[in-house]
């Protein structure tokens, strides 16, 4: 967004939040696609529902920051929408977005009841069961509630993000009272009557139905459940931060103020209306539409509580089938990791292929006394990380590890201040990212040295070193020895350690300084091909004004774009006179699409990267971020399989239409899931694992440390091999 006089008239370009909230629409149609197991599509429904906190706690948050301040003269420079415009927009959006989820949870609840999993409303309880409830409520929820009422005596109290209350319109003596009952993260989500059958009710529903045994003295006359959320959209640049203070003390006084910033939205459970909706709004300090209803339980965390009391044979019919992430057939379980990146780049695809050959990486470097330094940047990391275990062990054994870790990872700031105090006690030496940028970027330098030498081997990723989330996610990491990469690598590592961040490099391209020139550059290069130019991206975003504009031109000139968009889209495809030659789909499957890839050509003159990066303006130029070259022909014929392969999809991809709207490929054509064929490839190739170099190779693997020989040198004499080349591992 920005301030502007003149009108903005943009017929191929559109609003940035209209496009995110389509994105989480396609997210809603696969909780309603019948070929997608129950239990999964109940938890496409909990993705959507999180996916929208957070779009209102950020987005939503960020816009309302910008109205604060001056929102008559922002307009979003795609749409020509004012602030309030787009606010307006968005709330209309979403009620349709919350009856599309009412109604898609209503028919997942009928099936679930047809597999004898009943969802019971309190109408539907029998007896028995009422009776079961009431005892229960008294024993073991009773006990723990704190309700209150709002009087000049006790103050409404804060309500804090996302957390369930109820709310009563209560009456005593002709005097009317607003009554509150928070309710305790001790009170289990759902309450499971016994019996063979699986029935069950939220404990909300159970609070609020039995709440005048809590306010007996006084008469009910309305309530209604309710939750709040809350602006997450903190800011570096409102706070007064001593100079000499911890970074790290800064992002923990951050986090309490997040859990205070202002409403921005309130959902109820029913309609609600009369006495108990004003006293509400003006305690709130929310407008009428600020408020949604949802039919839909509005915490939808649950599948798992009840697939934890389900027969193991009933669950296999309830979600994907298992799949685990499979061995790569590039790397050899029989041999050293780092001598097998020494010979050849790596690319490993994530979740088809397993991460443990990087951990393993970690792990050999940790131990390997030729090994100098790790230094890595981290945004995001499981809860239990292994990465973690294997860097502190090689600060122990006496390596130089430097960690950048972001601390400001959004909802994960917490978790990445805990690992960043147990790095810190093993002796890694840690920065917090550089200034107002975050540090996005996903790169490890390991640094060896050998007969005096510095070698270098460099990872690149375009996801997280994230354990979990590699099981979840399509994500590529680059393994490589390039000595060029490396030297860049190098110089990027110095450059974050004395906050520079226009250092120039041979190979990477890296935000702020130099990635977004030189992707207008690529462009402009296909532009002049014109006909015989070729543009592919594979992205989770394009918002970026100066890149669309770019991507038109091009068009304009003839130039074939193809672009895998999984989310927000602001350039529109089939615009006559502007985008005709650009063909845009998404994908949202059973793994979330990822993966970041540029390409520019065909044939042997492609250029090909992959980053961390999307097509945004804050990853461009307000964050730090990587691009990296694959200079590798057998892994750019990887990476290009895979994206190429993409376009094939018919069941899970939506072609982007002129109008914004999504439309899925006719139902004549062949029924293709790529990730389903992926995961069968991934299989197939997993069968066939790579021995080691030789027997000889076998023989004298046990008596020398690859680390301290010219691998492939030895590899040559062994085999008489005057033919091999290996361009990375320098003689």
């Amino acid at each position: 967004m920005e301030k502007r006089d003149d009108p903005v008239n943009n017929s191929y370009m559109q609003n940035r939040e209209l496009s995110w909230l389509r994105f989480n629409e396609r997210v809603l149609q696969e909780a309603q696609d019948p070929e997608v197991p129950l239990f999964e599509r109940l938890k496409f429904v909990s993705i959507f529902s999180n996916n929208l906190d957070e779009f209102f706690m950020i987005r939503v948050g960020s816009i309302f920051d910008l109205y604060a301040e001056n929102g008559a003269a922002v307009i979003d420079n795609k749409s020509g929408m004012t602030v309030k415009e787009q606010l307006k927009v968005i709330y209309k959006a979403v009620r349709t977005l919350y009856l599309q989820r009412d109604m898609t949870y209503t028919e997942i609840r009928r099936l679930m009841k047809e597999q004898g999993i009943h969802h019971l409303a309190l109408s539907d309880i029998t007896e028995m069961e009422n009776e079961y409830l009431k005892e229960y409520f008294s024993r073991y929820i009773l006990p723990v509630l704190s309700p209150q009422i709002v009087d000049n005596h006790h103050p409404f109290p804060f309500i804090p993000n996302k957390k369930p209350y109820i709310a009563l319109h209560l009456e005593n003596k002709n005097k009317a009272y607003l009554g509150l009952i928070p309710v305790p993260s001790t009170v289990p989500e759902l309450i499971f009557f016994p019996g063979e059958e699986i029935r069950f009710v939220p404990s909300v529903k159970i609070i609020s139905e039995y709440s005048d045994f809590v306010f007996n003295m006084y008469a009910i006359k309305d309530k209604n459940i309710f939750y709040v959320t809350r602006n997450a959209d903190i800011s570096m640049e409102d706070q007064d931060i001593d100079l000499i203070e911890d970074f790290r003390s800064v992002m923990k006084k951050l986090l309490k103020k997040r859990k205070s910033l202002e409403i921005v939205r309130v959902e109820f459970e029913k309609k609600i209306s009369g006495w108990l909706k004003d006293a509400l709004c003006s305690k709130l300090n929310v407008e009428q539409e600020q408020i949604l209803i949802s039919r839909t339980p509005i915490s939808m965390n649950f599948d798992s509580l009840i697939a934890g009391i389900i027969d193991e044979k009933q669950k296999r019919n309830y979600y994907y089938k298992p799949f685990q992430p499979q061995p790569s057939p590039e790397i050899s379980a029989h041999e050293s990791v780092i001598a097998q990146v020494c010979r050849k780049d790596i690319v490993l695809s994530y979740p088809y292929e397993s991460m443990e050959p990087f951990l393993r990486m970690i792990k050999e470097s940790a131990e390997d006394s030729s090994v100098v330094s790790i230094k890595i940047t981290i945004y995001r990391l499981a809860q239990r990380a292994k990465l973690v275990e294997y860097l502190c062990a090689a600060a122990e054994n006496g390596k130089e590890v430097v960690v950048l870790i972001e601390l400001r990872a959004r909802f994960d700031e917490q978790n990445n201040i805990d690992w960043s105090v147990r790095l810190e006690e093993a002796g890694c030496r840690l920065i917090y990212g550089i200034g107002e940028y975050k540090v996005h970027s996903k790169v490890c330098l390991i640094t060896r040295k050998v007969f005096g030498d510095y070698m270098y081997i460099t990872q690149v990723g375009t996801g997280n070193y994230n354990e979990k989330t590699t099981e979840l996610y399509t994500d590529f990491s680059l393994m490589t020895a390039n000595q060029e990469i490396g030297r860049d690598a190098a110089n990027f590592f110095k450059n974050m350690t004395i906050s520079n961040l226009s250092g120039e490099y041979k190979h990477l391209l890296v935000a702020p300084n130099s990635m977004k020139n030189r992707i207008i550059e690529l462009i402009e290069e296909e532009t002049a091909k014109k006909e015989e130019g070729r543009i592919a991206f594979k992205v989770n975003s394009i918002t970026d004004f100066e890149i669309i504009e770019k991507l038109k031109e091009a068009s304009c000139a003839g130039v074939k774009i193809d672009l895998l968009v999984r989310g927000i889209c602001c350039i529109l495809p089939g615009i006559e006179g502007a985008t005709e030659n650009i063909n845009i789909i998404s994908i949202v499957g059973r793994f979330l699409e990822h993966s970041r890839i540029f390409r520019f050509g065909i044939g042997v003159e492609q250029k090909l990267y992959i980053s961390s990066a999307d097509i945004m303006t804050r990853n461009m130029q307000r964050r730090v971020e990587v691009v990296c070259p694959i200079y590798s022909e057998a892994m750019k014929d990887k990476i290009n399989e895979l994206f190429d392969s993409m376009f094939y999809d018919t069941e899970k991809a939506r072609a982007l239409q002129k109008d914004g709207t999504y439309q899925r490929r006719p139902e004549n054509l062949n029924r293709i899931n790529i990730q389903e064929l992926f995961i069968q490839d991934a299989k197939k190739r997993a069968r066939v694992l790579p021995e080691p170099e030789n027997k000889i190779m076998k023989r004298i693997f046990p008596f020398v440390i690859y680390p301290f020989i010219r691998v492939d040198r030895v590899i040559r004499k062994l085999r008489k091999d005057k033919t091999h080349e290996n361009r990375y591992c320098q003689e």
